[in-house]
């Protein structure tokens, strides 16, 4: 799902997302654009582009110690990240587990 969403966007705001998860891929941890949202198990991947908010929604499997960028991205137009989203993030990883798993 989130490939279909950065698919889905100007290639300028991919290429900055892209660069952003390089970022994260090569060890930086800044709370701009790497953060756990609280009382959750999702993280959220934040890229500003021109003005616009793109998120990107991820966990960790610690088994395979990996960040797993698996769930879906939005593009942000609130102060707050709407907790029908987070909602949306923890019940794929909750599926990608059930999944794994089997």
């Amino acid at each position: 799902m989130a490939r279909e969403f950065i698919s889905s966007l100007p290639e300028k705001a991919r290429k900055k997302i892209t660069y952003d998860l390089l970022k994260i891929e090569g060890g930086e941890i800044d709370k701009e654009l790497f953060k756990k949202l609280e009382n959750s198990e999702i993280w959220e991947i934040r890229t500003l582009f021109n003005g616009i908010c793109y998120r990107l929604f991820a966990f960790w499997d610690t088994e395979i110690e990996a960040l797993v960028v698996a769930t879906h991205g939005i593009v942000k137009k609130t102060q707050k990240t709407p907790k029908k989203e987070i909602k949306k993030a923890e019940t794929l990883r909750k599926e990608y587990f059930n999944n794994k798993n089997k």
